[in-house]
């Protein structure tokens, strides 16, 4: 059984263009989220999957550059670009990623990987619906099947299941588990979508990033408890609604 990561990726960005390609600590964000990634100790290949749009030649350099596989394809069917690339790397099971989320954390990933891989479903999720999120936003991570995937291409007719990935499986599937953590951290939000969100990840990574992705979940859950002002860097951001 191959496990990919797809890790989606593309310059354009309605409320923060360009921002994977955002510097922290010397590095960008996408190099950042490869890292943490390739930490995984379940992944078999990582993949960065872009458009074919000429912006996005920065995404490509910066894959290779991390010595890691690209595809490119449609900028406007985000489901066929996905699935070309899985298709393309010959997995069966496919960890999705996105490149806002550089305090990923590669135990988490393992975790919910591990249960899928040790369950019957569908997908396997930290995030999807609100009312099932324990996790922080920006720790996203979704884990599905080849077969899955493939029917949502074949079958995804509306133009929100071309826009996005997962949701034909969402509203299709009856074999979805939405994985918990022990302690209810929803509201605190991680991902990169607005110049606020950058300021909140760069002091975290100005107070753990020595060099090396050796700080997880519970390191970053003290530096907001010692220091409390930085939930308020981004708290009134309105968070993207999930049914």
């Amino acid at each position: 059984m191959k496990v990919g990561a797809i890790i989606q990726a593309r310059m354009g960005s309605t409320r923060l263009p360009g921002k994977v390609m955002k510097e922290i600590k010397g590095k960008t964000v996408l190099s950042h989220v490869i890292e943490r990634v390739k930490q995984s100790k379940l992944i078999d290949d990582i993949v960065i999957a872009t458009t074919v749009l000429d912006r996005d030649k920065a995404i490509e350099d910066e894959a290779l550059k991390n010595g890691v596989k690209i595809y490119r394809g449609s900028g406007d069917d985000v489901l066929a670009r996905y699935f070309l690339a899985a298709k393309e790397s010959n997995v069966d099971v496919i960890v999705r990623i996105t490149s806002d989320c550089p305090l990923i954390d590669p135990h988490i990933i393992d975790e919910i990987i591990n249960f899928y891989i040790n369950g019957s479903y569908d997908l396997v999720t930290n995030a999807g619906a609100d009312a099932y999120r324990t996790f922080p936003r920006g720790l996203d991570t979704e884990v599905f099947s080849y077969e899955a995937l493939q029917t949502a291409f074949t079958n995804g007719s509306e133009m929100y299941h071309r826009e996005h990935v997962t949701p034909y499986i969402y509203e299709h599937s009856n074999k979805i588990h939405y994985f918990k953590n022990d302690v209810d951290y929803s509201k605190y939000r991680w991902t990169l979508d607005t110049k606020e969100d950058f300021e909140l990840i760069q002091e975290v990574y100005n107070r753990l990033y020595k060099g090396k992705h050796d700080f997880y979940l519970g390191d970053i859950i003290r530096v907001f408890k010692y220091y409390p002002d930085l939930y308020e860097l981004n708290k009134q951001i309105e968070q993207k609604k999930v049914n």
